[in-house]
Parts: structure tokens; C-alpha cells; sequence
């Protein structure tokens, strides 16, 4: 078993850089995350990447020209969308979702609510999930 000071430290991994999602054009992806949820620009290199931060992480906004976005070795191509998620901590989940929907935004169900809270998946121009996650008092 590992001590703490094991698991603390890894001999290749420093941190957590951030979490690429793959767009389709990477100027419209920064006005959502700016206007809709918050973010703050850090870096872009229109029209091929962008990086979005809020609260110490950052959203890699790669778009078809991005070296992050390249194909594989056997051809399959990166595309947007899929299940996999960033998880936003929100407060007034519905409150938030009402303004979300006035503003024309498409999620992909209705709120849930079990033991550790309320969430909806909301979802970015692309296609890409956006969980927003109200934990239980």
C-alpha cells in the first residue's frame, strides 16, 4: 500500500493541465463558456485552439485545426461530444437552469436529484457535455 507521500508525488505526472474538448469552431466555443458559464479567456490561437479557465481549471478548446485534434495513426478522426465531462459546482441548479434555457441553451435531460445532489448535463455548441452539479446541504 502507498503512503501518502507516495501517491503525493509521481515520478512523470505534475498536475492536472486540463480537459480538451474537441470544437467545431473555437471562437464560438469561448463566447459560450465566457458569457454562459463564466470563464475566463486564457489563451487563443484562433481558429485552431483556445484555453477557458474557471476556479483553477482549464477547458483545451481544440478545433479541427489543432494539433491536439489530429487524427489517429489508423485514421479515426477526434470529434466533439460523448459522455465524458467536466462537472461544474453551481448553486440555485434551477434557478441557473431557467436562465440557461431563456438563453436558448440545449441540454440532453432534466435535472436530477439522488443522495449527493442535483444535476443536469448541459452542452456546448459542439455537442460536448457540461454537468452542472448542486451538492446536497
Amino acid at each position: 500500500m502507498a503512503t501518502p507521500t507516495e501517491t503525493a508525488k509521481h515520478r512523470f505526472v505534475e498536475n492536472v493541465h486540463g480537459v480538451r474538448y474537441q470544437v467545431k469552431d473555437v471562437a464560438r466555443s469561448v463566447a459560450f463558456y465566457t458569457a454562459h458559464l463564466g470563464f475566463t479567456l486564457e489563451h487563443q490561437q484562433p481558429p485552431a485552439f483556445a484555453s477557458v479557465s474557471l476556479g483553477g481549471v482549464q477547458i483545451l478548446l481544440s478545433g479541427p485545426g489543432a494539433s491536439g485534434s489530429r487524427p489517429m495513426p489508423g485514421g479515426q478522426k477526434q470529434e466533439p461530444g460523448g459522455w465524458n465531462r467536466v462537472v461544474l459546482k453551481v448553486k440555485d441548479l434551477p434557478g441557473f437552469i431557467e436562465a440557461l434555457k431563456k438563453a436558448g441553451l440545449h441540454f440532453r435531460n432534466e435535472m436530477e436529484t439522488g443522495p449527493g445532489g442535483k444535476q443536469i448535463q448541459v452542452e456546448d455548441p459542439d455537442g460536448n457535455a457540461i454537468e452542472l452539479f448542486e451538492p446536497a446541504r
